[in-house]
């Protein structure tokens, strides 16, 4: 190697460091960290409006995906028993029980953007596509679980769900062979945990569509600060 190449490469090492340190200053800036709360605090909004209104829930995809896997073990045994409305009366009444989850989930999500600081800023921009989210769901799901499982359960409870299902449910050895040999009635009580998991999932799930959508605008923002 001629001492004219390793002083090119040493260049490009040294303007590539700049770039990246430069990158980096500008994501971990107040303009960095304004945009990067911004399409949180949207996608936060755009959840939060879905769970209000109960056809927007129930049309979603990306809450229907979030359903843990126990629900739908009991959603298939009711289908195969021929309940099928009972499959959707339960999952109308989650839909009717989320929108009064909206106003105890939101100030715990926004408080968690709002705490962002630069060191935050500066793993999200490294992690890449949906790192934004995966922060928040690390701060906030165990808080939002506690949270609304309480209201989910009483609102459940008052359109008398559980007891529904279980009646629905005691004369079929279908469940408990599903479940690993537990009976229906332990199961369907555990109704609202299994709801209140797939509310905040498919909360969380909205959220990083929203960023995964809006990255493109993120990474360009930042380009054109470091131009």
């Amino acid at each position: 190697m001629t001492k004219n190449t390793i002083i090119v490469a040493a260049m490009s090492v040294a303007t590539l460091g700049t770039t990246t340190q430069s990158c980096m200053a500008v994501a971990t800036s107040n303009i960095g960290m304004t945009i990067l709360k911004q399409i949180l605090l949207g996608g936060i909004t755009k959840g939060l409006n879905i769970f209000s209104d109960k056809n927007s829930f129930l049309a979603n995809q990306l809450i229907e995906a979030a359903m843990p896997q126990q629900l739908k073990s009991i959603n298939s045994t009711l289908e195969k028993i021929g309940l099928s409305s009972l499959v959707q009366k339960e999952k109308e009444y989650i839909a009717q029980a989320a929108a009064f989850t909206v106003e105890t989930s939101r100030p715990i999500l926004i408080n968690a953007v709002n705490n962002l600081s630069a060191a935050d800023v500066g793993r999200i921009v490294q992690g890449g596509s949906g790192a934004a989210t995966q922060l928040l769901r690390e701060r906030t799901s165990q808080q939002l679980m506690a949270a609304i499982a309480p209201k989910v359960e009483a609102k459940l409870n008052e359109f008398g769900i559980v007891k529904t299902l279980n009646s629905a449910l005691s004369g079929s050895s279908m469940l408990g062979t599903l479940l690993g040999g537990q009976n229906s009635s332990s199961v369907t009580g555990n109704i609202s945990r299994f709801a209140s998991e797939q509310m905040v999932n498919g909360l969380f799930n909205i959220i990083q569509n929203h960023e995964q959508q809006n990255s493109t605008t993120i990474l360009d923002a930042l380009k054109g600060q470091t131009l």
